[in-house]
């Protein structure tokens, strides 16, 4: 049976908010609250950290040991060779990959990615921003071979930066699709990643009002809370994306 291996990518370092990976939330590392939602996913078979092999990153491997996660330590710029080497030891059929600055993470919608994923055929599919989701609720999903050609035939910089970038250029070669958001989750205009200050304090709001100890909070939650008090997505709406 193929395993489906969660690679969630994290480093201390950041242009934009430094150590945010680590950053208190709701008295957790944030982190913390990507596995634990992670966890909460019904479709995956494992989770692994993918870090880097810089010393200050060691703390990331310290809460994956405490959490009793898989880690594997690669490349700090070539993160698709990190993930290549991460997919490679946890022996991932099919690689889900999350980034580290996404604590709001929805399991369910994970969990419709890879049933999609697995009734299609797919060599990738994703879910994002530009099939409606809220920037921070990025999924995307792939084979272990797309990920492994990828790697072997992926040389521009841009294209071991971003790990799926050179699969999402070359459809030519790759059975490609895409997981529309739900109507209640179809809010590309929301930013519910962190990558700036700004970015954080919305997270404080929303984890403040929802998040109880031993539960996740519910997307749907999340965003009844935002059409309830639309100032909070004020908090960050200046911010601007990196663009790729």
């Amino acid at each position: 049976m193929t395993s489906v291996v969660a690679i969630v990518q994290a480093r201390m370092g950041s242009t934009g908010l430094e150590g945010k990976v680590l950053k208190h939330l709701a008295g957790k590392p944030m982190l913390f609250h990507v596995v634990d939602r992670l966890r909460a996913a019904s479709t995956l078979d494992s989770i692994v950290i993918a870090t880097t092999q810089r010393e200050r990153d060691r703390p990331i491997i310290d809460l994956a040991e405490e959490q009793g996660l898989a880690w594997y330590a690669g490349p700090e710029d070539d993160v698709l060779a990190r993930y290549e080497g991460a997919a490679r030891e946890a022996g991932a059929g099919v690689v889900v990959r999350i980034t580290s600055d996404c604590p709001l993470i929805d399991p369910v919608t994970v969990d419709g990615v890879v049933r999609y994923f697995s009734r299609g055929d797919y060599d990738y599919v994703s879910a994002g921003i530009n099939s409606g989701f809220p920037r921070g609720l990025d999924t995307e999903v792939f084979t272990r071979e797309a990920l492994s050609m990828a790697h072997r035939k992926a040389e521009q910089k841009a294209f071991r930066e971003h790990v799926t970038l050179y699969i999402c250029r070359h459809p030519e070669e790759f059975k490609v699709g895409r997981y529309s958001a739900p109507p209640e989750l179809s809010h590309p205009e929301w930013r519910l990643c962190v990558d700036e200050e700004a970015d954080f304090r919305l997270m404080v709001e929303i984890y403040d009002r929802l998040y109880e100890k031993s539960t996740i909070i519910d997307m749907r939650e999340v965003a009844g809370l935002l059409l309830r008090e639309p100032r909070l997505l004020r908090l960050n709406a200046h911010v601007r994306q990196k663009e790729v």
